[in-house]
């Protein structure tokens, strides 16, 4: 992809870098500790195919109905890349079948039950070549404890945790979060940080802490963030994007 688009969307990852590395600057932390996950919910393919040409190949969607054609016209665009979608938003149990075909990831992982339909659909996947291993799980924390967001209750994160490591199918790598409305984004993530802390007392493979979006990524970052989620300062506003 050439052009004004591409341009702007370098531009875009330049800012977003610098800003980690500053953030990671002022934490006294290697820049190389915090992963940068495009977030490319309701962007098309060929925006992404931009990203890919950029080096960005961690790639996120919110909704599966979305991401799995998308990875699809990604792969048409770019045969020789080899990008790792990521699934970050509420994922119901009946897509889970579809989910394991295309990501690599599950970020958004809270509730025994879902954990369950996940490893039956990874059992399924690999069973007819669909997949070639287990699938790496994120528990998503609800630091504010408010079921209309989605999220494992911080106090509830170890008994999960115990669940998923009872499955071959599934790996767990850490915690995912995203910030209360109307929370000082520094206050959650400290709380997320002792969260994640003492998960991995428990699971020292759980290193992953997936927190900090276009908005508050330094502050997620001063507070241990191997992971933050970026789509807006990436690829501009949702109201801009194409359907």
């Amino acid at each position: 992809m050439t052009g004004p688009r591409a341009a702007e969307i370098a531009a875009n990852l330049a800012e977003v870098r610098a800003r980690i590395e500053a953030a990671c600057a002022r934490a006294g932390r290697d820049p190389g500790e915090v992963r940068l996950l495009a977030v490319t919910k309701t962007f098309p393919a060929e925006d992404v195919a931009a990203l890919v040409d950029q080096g960005v190949l961690d790639l996120a969607e919110n909704r599966e109905q979305e991401a799995g054609p998308k990875a699809d016209a990604v792969a048409g665009l770019r045969p020789a890349a080899r990008p790792r979608w990521h699934m970050v938003g509420r994922l119901q149990r009946n897509k889970a079948r579809s989910v394991v075909r295309w990501a690599a990831q599950v970020q958004s992982v809270d509730s025994a039950r879902l954990a369950d339909a996940l490893a039956k659909a990874v059992r399924a996947a690999v069973e007819v070549g669909e997949r070639s291993g287990p699938l790496e799980v994120l528990l998503q924390a609800s630091i504010d404890g408010d079921p209309e967001r989605g999220g494992c209750p911080l106090d509830d994160l170890p008994a999960l945790a115990d669940q998923v490591i009872r499955s071959s199918d599934l790996r767990l790598l850490g915690i995912m979060a995203v910030a209360p409305r109307g929370t000082e984004p520094a206050a959650a993530f400290e709380r997320l940080a002792g969260a994640a802390e003492r998960l991995r007392a428990d699971h020292p493979s759980a290193v992953e802490l997936s927190c900090g979006m276009s908005g508050d990524l330094e502050q997620a970052i001063a507070h241990g963030s191997t992971c933050v989620r970026v789509g807006t300062a990436l690829l501009g506003g949702r109201g801009l994007a194409s359907p």
